[in-house]
């Protein structure tokens, strides 16, 4: 672009010799654009109100409204049609046709049926309806006249006016013209608002039923966070699963897929309902989306549950309230009740709530148990509301190897015959020397004579993964831990699954992350109740619970680490389980080590008093006498039987073989002979004491001689 140069100067005043014209050079700047046209101006403006949000609300609200009232309207409609008409049960015929419910079908003819003779009838009725309502009219008419007359005449009689005999009479008739006055003033006004109230509840009718397209409902409603479980939410549910058969079923059905839902109902903190699948659809398709299946209701997966009832081709779904099942479900009756007492063979222990919310109990008489969990997740104190339930039944021995050793057991001190407390190797040893002593006393049980009661005894070991993995060999080469048949442990458990629940010796395990290597098959499987926490992987599952459980629903590898501790999926014939499933879950509930201290001492106090073994003395040598006072505890007297059994406990090798003979044998010699009370035998503490003093005191005069 070329440039202009320009001088200036006044045309008064020439310029100076020696200064220099004053030039400016002028750059023209870019053509200004042209005016934006007005149109183009109010298209922009339009565009932006439309994107604000508010103006989108807005619009969304404005047709949201309409919705429901236009929606409302055809639910009203819809109603009144079913309600006058035998539609409804056309289409239930023409579902229960399509499910080939052939007895279901007959079943809405025969009441389709019955509703059209109770129309006809009324329809005849209707007939003769104005005859008979003249009738009324004028009958009811003439005795009112009469009536107010003869009211009348005794109000004539009462005054001594004559006119008063009509005064009733007029009074009705001006009441009469009242009313007719009243109805002409709100005629007007009413047919004005009546057809803005008919609106209003159509508005109505639509907005409790969500009436309106999704993306025009508020955002809190359009989320579905706790929305209540319906027919339709779940048919759609199943027809958005991905499944394509299923799908095209639902399509082809007459009635959308209602006729795959039983009644919903509602089961605890949830609702239950048995969806019978079509052909060509099998359980296991439906129990391999359940994720998808919680999410397209509106759920978390571990707020749905699908089981395999009894009935062939069905699943049954338990969708829980969104965030019920992080609620706390509230004290065990252990701690609630003081007086509560326990009945091994009969009772069963309180030992949480089921998904319903319906009180679960676990019947422990003779049967072996397992329960299994990842670390941290409330196995021990799960397994400790067991037994301190069983504690409270006074006849009830313990043998105890906490093989974590963390003070979790501790309270059983002075309540178990034997507390083993510790995860080394000696602790070991000492465990798999008490479950073999709980061997020997099952072999002894099962030579005495048929019919014999024998008291439960029940041998547990917590943490039983560190025994089996155990790699300490005895002196003749054979390893504590393992699952051969050479290993003493595995042996061990193995013979008491074998015959143990016959005469009441029972074995309790509790083990982390069930693997071969630590919780052999034969020894989960030789267990009656089978529970399971939390899990990571389906395998574990499968050994926790067994094949069964896992192919009918059971799912412990799907419970939340840390957030569902104390929830444990249960497989056993001891609890009550629905008709057609395997197992059910549990919601235990939790006792703190200081409660559960506080129920030990109460079990303590219902006892005569028991002495706890610490530690299994091995091939030392060994005193009867003082062992026999050690064995007898703080109690005044103790069953002969009764010794004997803590004998054998405390040393094995020594007194495995006694028999009542040589415990009488020792104790007659010096003096302290059992004798019978109430009609039992019974070893005296103080005869025993006595003796032993007298032994000590004659042998310190001997050494002094």
């Amino acid at each position: 672009m070329s440039e202009n140069v320009v001088q200036l100067h006044k045309p008064t005043d020439p310029p100076a010799p020696d200064v220099a014209p004053t030039v400016l050079t002028v750059v023209p700047d870019t053509p200004p654009a042209p005016p934006v046209p007005l149109w183009v101006r109010s298209g922009r403006a339009v565009k932006t109100a439309v994107t604000h949000e508010s103006t989108r609300a807005t619009a969304r609200a404005a047709a949201r409204h309409a919705s429901y009232t236009f929606n409302g309207g055809r639910i009203v409609a819809r109603r009144a049609w079913d309600g006058r008409t035998g539609a409804r049960y056309e289409r239930m015929i023409r579902a229960a046709e399509a499910a080939g419910n052939l007895e279901a079908a007959e079943e809405w003819e025969e009441r389709l049926t019955r509703f059209r003779a109770a129309r006809h009838h009324r329809r005849m009725d209707l007939l003769h309806s104005p005859v008979e309502a003249a009738k009324g009219v004028a009958v009811g008419a003439g005795m009112s006249i009469g009536v107010l007359v003869a009211l009348g005449v005794v109000m004539a009689l009462n005054t001594h006016h004559v006119g008063d005999v009509i005064t009733p009479l007029s009074a009705t008739i001006d009441f009469i013209a009242l009313l007719i006055r009243i109805v002409h003033i709100v005629w007007g006004p009413a047919l004005t608002i009546g057809p803005f109230l008919a609106l209003l509840a159509l508005w109505s009718v639509g907005r409790k039923q969500q009436a309106a397209p999704a993306w025009a409902l508020p955002t809190n409603a359009r989320s579905g966070e706790g929305e209540p479980i319906t027919p339709s939410i779940v048919v759609k549910a199943l027809r958005d699963l991905g499944v394509p058969a299923l799908r095209n079923a639902i399509k082809d059905m007459g009635d959308a897929g209602a006729s795959m839902l039983g009644p919903i109902r509602i089961a605890g903190c949830g609702v239950e309902v048995d969806v019978t699948l079509p052909s060509g659809v099998s359980t296991i398709e439906v129990q391999n989306r359940r994720r998808k299946l919680a999410e397209n209701l509106t759920r978390h997966e571990h707020e749905v549950f699908i089981t395999i009832p009894q009935a062939a081709r069905t699943v049954r779904l338990w969708i829980a309230d969104s965030g019920a099942l992080d609620e706390p479900i509230g004290p065990s009756p252990l701690v609630t009740d003081d007086t509560l007492t326990a009945d091994y063979a009969k009772g069963k222990a309180p030992w949480g709530q089921d998904l319903r919310g319906d009180a679960a109990a676990l019947s422990l008489y003779q049967r072996h148990l397992l329960i299994t969990g990842l670390s941290n997740q409330g196995k021990t104190a799960a397994l400790r509301a067991l037994a301190l339930w069983l504690a409270l039944d006074r006849t009830v021995e313990f043998r105890i190897a906490d093989l974590k050793g963390a003070g979790d057991w501790a309270m059983f001190d002075g309540l178990a015959t034997v507390l083993i407390q510790g995860p080394t190797d000696d602790h070991v040893i000492e465990a798999t020397e008490m479950v073999e002593g709980g061997v020997k006393e099952m072999e002894r049980r099962l030579t005495a004579p048929a019919g014999t009661d024998f008291p439960p005894l029940i041998l547990l070991v917590d943490e039983a993964q560190v025994a089996f993995m155990c790699p300490v060999k005895d002196a003749d080469k054979r390893p504590y831990g393992g699952s051969k048949a050479t290993s003493r442990y595995f042996m061990a458990a193995r013979k008491i699954h074998n015959q143990g629940r016959a005469v009441n010796v029972l074995l309790w395990q509790g083990t982390q992350d069930p693997t071969d290597q630590n919780l052999p098959k034969l020894v989960r499987e030789g267990a009656h109740t089978r529970a399971s926490l939390a899990l990571g992987t389906e395998s574990q599952a499968r050994m926790a619970l067994g094949d069964k459980a896992v192919d009918g629903g059971a799912a412990p590898n799907l419970l939340r680490p840390g957030l569902d501790k104390g929830t444990v999926i249960v497989a056993s014939d001891g609890i009550a389980i629905p008709a057609g499933q395997s197992s059910i879950t549990v919601r235990t509930h939790y006792i703190d080590t200081d409660t559960a201290a506080e129920v030990a001492e109460r079990a303590k106090r219902m006892r005569d008093g028991v002495t706890t073994l610490h530690v299994i003395e091995r091939g030392e040598d060994h005193d009867p006498l003082a062992d026999i006072l050690a064995v007898l505890g703080d109690a005044p007297r103790v069953l002969t039987a009764d010794v004997l059994k803590r004998l054998t406990t405390l040393n094995q090798d020594a007194y495995g073989g006694w028999t009542p003979g040589d415990l009488k044998r020792v104790l007659e010699d010096v003096g302290a002979e059992p004798y019978k009370s109430d009609g039992r035998m019974v070893v005296g503490r103080d005869r025993v004491a006595r003796a032993l003093a007298e032994r000590d005191t004659d042998g310190s005069a001997s050494a002094s001689e």
